[in-house]
């Protein structure tokens, strides 16, 4: 490769990442804004559940879309489009509700209406971040690749929220708005200029109509056993994006603040364990195929985290107990490029409607996992409602030996 390709290369690799670290600072600042958002707009904890979950809904409904729209229309193009929708309902997140609306059932319908298309808009993130990966990297570099872009991921779980904070605390929560919506128009304009000279493949070969072609993929078995197999392993890793400052803070009986820095650590392991493996199932796959490599891969972090959950869940000291959950994340994480790689391999030629699909997997087994974790809370307890957590990534593990190299 020459100095100019590396370089190339590594300017892509730094915009996917900071695609992935920019989705998660921006779905995260509302999280945080609306401690004193909420309080100023008259809004109760059930109504902004309304908010938080009209984002999930357009997320989750625009997975497979956004993949096709990609994989016809490529990387260059629809991320750009996308992150500037980021900047526009970020932005007017702060200017509209309280400012050009008022009236609580208006003001709610606003921000339900905003949240939805943002949803819309960082739906895009990850399946044509494939697309772009499978168009402009070798396919021995895809595990490696997707791993540091996952990294973005991670650390944007670990540090948006004190970032956001810190602003909300010193400007006040529109700021928090304001100023990340800036964010997304910087990177759409270094993305838009990095990819200039770089043709999407399908471009290359004349634009060919892909339309139909996800329903196909959905009937393929080896895609289906893939979403089976994510939409399982999400369960699990949701249980702790969304229950576990409430387990510490409930259970375990930490302060908010030291439940606030222990709700990091998961995500600080993660940020270490995922380039980590994501290299590991690189240098195997040279040894004994792709898929063996990222299947084993995620096997052994599956059942690891699997074992370091069900310990972390009985430990009676609060510090095993952290340090058994934040491993277990680390290596629930890892699986990432494990699963994201293999999402290319099945369909190179639509790798964002392969990801999509996976995607749209996933994020149904998270609210699987947000509807049923109180219910077992309430019926049988924190430990048994952790345990199915552990059950879950049992059966991913399982799942994976389903899916057959392509032919």
């Amino acid at each position: 490769m020459t100095k100019a390709a590396s370089r190339t290369s590594a300017g892509l690799l730094a915009s996917l990442w900071g695609f992935a670290f920019l989705s998660y600072l921006l779905r995260t600042n509302i999280a945080v804004a609306q401690q004193y958002m909420a309080r100023e707009l008259a809004l109760d904890d059930i109504q902004i559940g309304y908010v938080f979950s009209a984002f999930l809904i357009g997320y989750t409904i625009f997975q497979v879309p956004a993949g096709v729209l990609g994989d016809r229309f490529g990387p260059r193009i629809v991320l750009t489009v996308s992150a500037l929708s980021w900047a526009a309902t970020t932005l007017l997140t702060g200017i509209v509700p309280g400012l050009l609306l008022n009236g609580t059932a208006v003001v709610l319908s606003s921000l339900v209406v905003l949240r939805f298309l943002h949803g819309l808009g960082q739906a895009a993130t990850y399946p044509v971040a494939m697309t772009a990966v499978a168009d402009w990297f070798q396919p021995s570099q895809h595990a490696f690749i997707n791993a540091i872009i996952f990294t973005g991921s991670t650390l944007g779980s670990a540090f948006a929220p004190p970032v956001v904070a810190h602003i909300m605390n010193a400007l006040g929560w529109r700021a928090t708005f304001y100023w990340t919506a800036l964010l997304p128009l910087v990177l759409a304009a270094l993305w838009w200029r990095q990819t200039r000279h770089l043709c999407h493949k399908t471009e290359a070969a004349g634009a060919i109509n892909r339309t139909g072609d996800w329903w196909l993929l959905a009937r393929e078995k080896n895609v289906f056993c893939l979403c089976l197999s994510y939409f399982l392993y999400c369960y699990a890793i949701s249980i702790f994006v969304y229950w576990l400052f409430k387990y510490l803070v409930d259970v375990r009986h930490l302060s908010i603040v030291n439940s606030g820095w222990a709700t990091s650590l998961p995500w600080v392991a993660a940020t270490i364990a995922v380039p980590s493996t994501g290299y590991l199932s690189g240098r195997l796959s040279e040894r004994i195929g792709r898929l063996k490599a990222r299947r084993l891969v995620a096997a052994v972090c599956l059942v690891l985290a699997a074992l370091l959950m069900f310990v972390g869940a009985g430990a009676r000291s609060i510090a095993i107990a952290v340090t058994g959950i934040s491993l277990s994340v680390g290596l629930m994480f890892s699986t990432e490029s494990s699963y994201w790689s293999t999402a290319i391999d099945l369909a190179p030629e639509d790798a964002g409607a392969s990801g999509g699909l996976m995607n749209l997997a996933g994020n149904l087994g998270g609210v699987v996992s947000t509807l049923l974790v109180p219910v077992l809370v309430q019926s049988f307890g924190w430990y048994v409602a952790l345990l199915s957590g552990s059950a879950f990534a049992l059966l991913a593990t399982l799942t994976w030996f389903l899916v057959a190299a392509r032919k």
